[in-house]
């Protein structure tokens, strides 16, 4: 029986996950998990992309102690990279794309170099302030010296790959999330980057999942769809082609698969996007803030920092407008949904506003957007009321939009990933889709993540076959 290891990376958290096949089903057991957090410096808030490579070392050290393991893939979020001299060095910081330096890059590009609706026309990347296209813009102005010296631009999975091979590879799914991709072709846009003004050499030939990397310590690591997102995708287990995808986690990923992109000025208009999945494939969705509020919100009450050194203030005064919050109290998410399911609260928000991206303190930013539509909400079951009832109308908004693209009628709600064990959501949606709603796998992209490599290694013929794996 050959056993893979999923590395799988989140914003805050990530896991080590030993994954076989048993009697025809995927059987899991997690062996390693960290902390991943960010770091303040040089005025940007950044991934401590150091203390990330020797987390993944560790939990890769600890699986192969524990058993023989066939091959090794690793994912991440998207868009976020770092920049390598001649010799392999890192040039600057891997700054977070949560970070406020790409304000005002959209309108500078749309003013300097094409308007968003070309943009889109060409990769098929919705808009969104963090795209990676608008974080190299910023760093251009800021630091043109560093790409200047730049030879080789890497994904943060990419680069992580490199650390622990020696090799540099680069993905399709995770590098699609750019938005510096030709959606047709799949592959560099380099007219686009021309006109950028970024040099062409850093952007090296793009492999699909299921390609080797190299080995780290005799074991081979392969490319699963280091995007987190593509891999969760893979491992929805739909039963036709009506239901709706959500991979839901720090953020709200829902949308469908296609083989071909819509870029159509009504999907622009509609800010839908089309990353790349595997083998070629699309996935059409749309990002909302998902639990990223929530999250956001239980670290203010139990007094977490998201970034170290940013908050302060902000939270105190926030935290001090919510008459029932008991100090010291240790909240959990299970708490909170809870709290929020014995509360009537019944203003919303739009969750996708860019007010909640990063701000120094969520419960104070939603009670302040709750207010400007009519009611503020004064304790944590208000406060988690509105946020609950805010995502799942975005969910159905965006759902309703999905059918008007795509010209098809959606019958169910498949969510994937650790929001999924979200009863209240889940019923929440439920209501406000009228969709029936299926929940699981909760560790979906690590399930995607091995499933490309189980495939990689013949243990599956191919997707559908491993998808009916998931479903045992």
């Amino acid at each position: 029986m050959k056993n893979y290891l999923a590395v799988d990376i989140g914003a805050s958290s990530g896991r080590h996950i030993i994954g076989r096949v048993e009697n025809g089903k995927i059987a899991l057991e997690e062996v390693y998990r960290f902390v991943n957090s960010q770091v303040r410096r040089g005025g940007h808030d950044c991934w401590d992309v150091e203390k990330l490579v020797e987390s993944v070392k560790a939990g890769i050290d600890a699986a192969m102690a524990k058993t023989a393991i066939e091959s090794i893939g690793l994912d991440t979020w998207g868009v976020d990279f770092v920049l390598l001299d001649e010799t392999g060095g890192m040039i600057g910081d891997a700054v977070a794309y949560r970070d406020a330096r790409t304000a005002g890059a959209d309108a500078e590009i749309e003013a300097a170099v094409m308007t968003f609706s070309e943009l889109y026309a060409r990769t098929g990347i919705q808009k969104t302030s963090f795209n990676t296209i608008y974080q190299l813009w910023a760093l251009k102005k800021e630091h043109p010296e560093q790409l200047e010296k730049a030879a080789h631009f890497l994904m943060i999975p990419e680069y992580i790959n490199y650390r622990l091979t020696g090799n540099i590879v680069h993905e399709y799914t995770d590098s699609s999330t750019t938005a510096l991709l030709d959606a047709a072709k799949k592959d560099w846009d380099y007219d686009l980057i021309d006109r950028l003004g970024l040099p062409r050499r850093i952007f090296g030939r793009l492999e699909m999942p299921g390609a080797t990397v190299g080995e780290y310590r005799g074991v081979k690591v392969v490319l699963p769809a280091m995007h987190d997102t593509g891999s969760a995708y893979l491992a929805v287990p739909a039963r036709d082609d009506r239901a709706v995808y959500l991979s839901s986690g720090t953020w709200s990923l829902l949308g469908v698969e296609n083989e071909a992109p819509i870029t159509t000025p009504e999907s622009c208009a509609a800010n839908f996007t089309n990353e790349g999945g595997a083998w070629g494939r699309y996935r059409y969705l749309k990002n909302i803030m998902g639990l990223w509020m929530i999250q956001s919100i239980r670290r203010e009450l139990n007094g977490v920092a998201y970034v170290e050194g940013k908050g302060g203030e902000a939270t105190e005064a926030a935290l001090a407008k919510l008459a029932d919050r008991e100090p010291g109290r240790e909240y959990s998410f299970a708490d909170l949904s809870a709290i929020a399911r014995g509360d009537s609260f019944d203003t919303t928000v739009d969750v996708n506003q860019q007010r909640f991206m990063n701000p120094d303190s969520m419960i104070g930013e939603v009670v302040s957007a709750a207010a400007e539509r009519g009611a503020a909400p004064t304790t944590i079951g208000a406060l988690m009321q509105c946020v609950y009832k805010s995502l799942a109308a975005c969910y159905a908004d965006a759902i309703g939009t999905l059918a008007r693209m795509t010209g098809k009628t959606y019958t169910s709600l498949n969510i994937v990933g650790g929001g999924c064990q979200d009863a209240y959501l889940n019923e929440l949606t439920a209501r406000a889709t009228g969709l029936e709603v299926v929940t699981g796998p909760v560790e979906g992209t690590a399930i995607g993540n091995l499933i490309v490599q189980m495939i990689a290694a013949g243990e599956f013929a191919g997707l559908v076959e491993a998808r009916a794996a998931v479903v045992r």
